[in-house]
């Protein structure tokens, strides 16, 4: 009997002390277990004078296609919200800190147009923080690369649009959907942020390749859905083979949509985001998400190692008004898909830098 009850004693006390172990190392690195209670990407946009977190003159480095007060964008009420999940509240981006956290560091993003939306975000969020801190621009191939060099950070971009290999052989321009040699670009990176889906629908002179290549076989086209899982595939198998979680962590933006069908808003007869000045209220997008993201998230539950996603895809759904429509390109063009700076890629790093700041 004695002996009963001590086995059971025993084997409680194992027990609470597995739960106490898990519970601590559940939360001991909060980049990849934030708290439950606390979904940063559930919530709605509030107003907020506070914001822009930075004012756009400021920031000489923002490309013209996202500079959308310099090109004449008569409103300013898009710059004026702020994301509030529904179970927390977002710490404040801080420049300064993310700067002494991450010195001696590297930060890489990785993908399309919407990657460098992000990146140049990123820039101005840390450059306007500390604006007389010393810098250097260059680029080297397809690699910009910002440093700042009072803290010897890198903040990179590798234009990868879609993130496997391209490359010219005797058929023409083929699409790898099994290679990714770019990769190498990426090994001792301390921090990656991946992203690719903007490119998949291009067709016509747009699209930059004649032929894709699975397992040897080529074919002229296939469904562009399929084909974005399978090289979503080899990336996860890249990440699993070459990234070390111990140095580097690894950051998957998650699908960027575009606004050109009024219907998904409850604005039939609307065929562009010219002329919205607020975001759908409320937390739900009426058009519902894309399925590239189902997508995304299958893949993304396959990997072995550590991958964050900034799932971003629904609070974006929500700001209509946040792309440069025809004050992007000059008026030359309707962008719909990109992003006004100051503005929501602000939001994306803001919610980022409460992923890594502890």
């Amino acid at each position: 009997m004695g002996f009963q009850v001590g086995w059971n004693f025993f084997i409680v006390f194992i027990g609470i002390f597995v739960l106490l172990f898990h519970h601590s190392n559940a939360n001991a690195n909060p980049i990849y277990n934030p708290k439950q209670s606390c979904n940063f990407f559930e919530g709605s946009w509030v107003e907020d004078e506070t914001y822009p977190l930075y004012n756009s003159t400021q920031c000489p480095f923002i490309e013209h296609e996202f500079n959308c007060q310099r090109n004449g964008r008569p409103d300013q009420d898009y710059l004026k919200y702020r994301w509030q999940p529904h179970g927390c509240s977002l710490k404040r981006f801080d420049g300064r800190a993310f700067l002494q956290k991450f010195k001696g560091k590297s930060i890489m993003f990785v993908g399309d147009s919407l990657s460098r939306n992000q990146w140049q975000s990123l820039v101005c969020l840390l450059y306007t923080s500390l604006p007389k801190t010393k810098y250097n621009a260059t680029r080297v191939g397809d690699v910009s690369i910002f440093t700042f060099l009072d803290f010897e950070i890198d903040v990179m971009l590798d234009r990868s649009v879609y993130l496997v290999d391209v490359v010219r052989e005797e058929k023409g321009r083929i699409l790898k959907l099994d290679s990714i040699e770019g990769g190498k670009l990426w090994k001792g990176i301390d921090m990656l942020i991946f992203n690719t889906w903007h490119w998949w629908n291009r067709r016509g002179a747009a699209q930059p390749w004649d032929f894709i290549e699975i397992g040897g076989q080529y074919y002229k086209d296939m469904d562009r859905v399929v084909a974005f899982e399978r090289a979503l595939y080899t990336w996860a198998k890249w990440i699993d083979t070459n990234i070390n979680p111990a140095k580097t962590t690894v950051f998957f933006q998650g699908i960027s949509p575009s606004h050109y069908n009024g219907t998904d808003w409850d604005q039939p007869g609307v065929k562009t985001c010219l002329g919205q000045i607020q975001p759908v209220s409320g937390s739900t997008y009426p058009g519902g998400l894309p399925p590239a993201l189902t997508v995304l998230k299958k893949v993304l539950a396959t990997i072995k190692n550590p991958v964050t996603l900034l799932d971003v895809t629904n609070l974006c759904l929500l700001r209509k008004d946040g792309h440069p429509s025809i004050y992007g390109l000059g008026g030359t063009g309707m962008d719909c898909s990109h992003w006004c700076l100051a503005g929501v890629p602000d939001i994306w790093n803001e919610i980022f830098y409460n992923f890594i700041i502890t």
